[in-house]
């Protein structure tokens, strides 16, 4: 009876073990499977988006130079028509990840700035220069510092940047909907993302 119970306790024993290292050994194929998932997803975000806005402006450029002890001026002038295209993108290349498999964590430690980028078509007409006074390479450069000024100005005051936040954070949203769906969390730094809606909330 004795050899009886201690045969079927060795047996029951060896069958845990078994059980055991069956089971842990699936749980880490698991989560082998499911980190090579999530990084996949990740190098499958990583990509260039851009939003791309048109701008039309007209400008007056007039200078005036004045000579002989102020007797004599000599006048430039030109009407500058701009038709731009503007850019707004976030390379999600430059994402940095950090990957915890044990914790089952993905934390999102640097998003890059947004990249504006502004390609102007000037056109001039009207234009006019007396002999002491013509244009030069420093006009052309005013000028379309200038328009720079007022095309950053106009491109802050459109939805193009808030465009492009809002596809970026689509993007991020499939990264969070596959850790959600893992069983894993996402981080942003030191926050933990437990919503779609904290995930827009964030200060970046």
């Amino acid at each position: 009876m004795y050899r009886f119970l201690a045969g079927l306790l060795t047996a029951i024993l060896l069958f845990l073990l078994i059980f055991y290292f069956v089971h842990r050994r699936k749980e880490k194929e698991e989560l082998q499977l499911n980190t090579a998932l999530i990084e996949q997803e990740i190098k499958q975000v990583g990509k260039l988006i851009v939003t791309e806005g048109h701008f039309s402006q007209i400008l007056s450029y007039k200078n005036t130079r004045r000579n002989y002890f102020d007797i004599f001026s000599a006048n430039k002038k030109a009407l500058v028509i701009v038709n731009a295209k503007v850019t707004i993108g976030y390379d999600l290349r430059q994402i940095q990840t950090e990957i915890d498999p044990e914790a089952r964590q993905v934390r999102i430690t640097s998003i890059p700035e947004p990249e504006v980028n502004i390609y102007p078509d000037l056109q001039y007409y009207d234009v006019s220069q007396d002999y002491f006074n013509k244009f030069d390479a420093a006009d052309y450069n005013k000028i379309k510092g200038r328009i720079n000024t007022i095309l950053e100005e106009k491109i802050n005051q459109s939805d193009l940047k808030s465009d492009a936040r809002e596809r970026l954070l689509t993007e991020l949203s499939r990264i969070y909907i596959l850790t959600k769906t893992m069983g894993w969390s996402l981080h942003f730094e030191e926050t933990t993302i437990n919503s779609p809606e904290e995930l827009r909330g964030l200060e970046f």
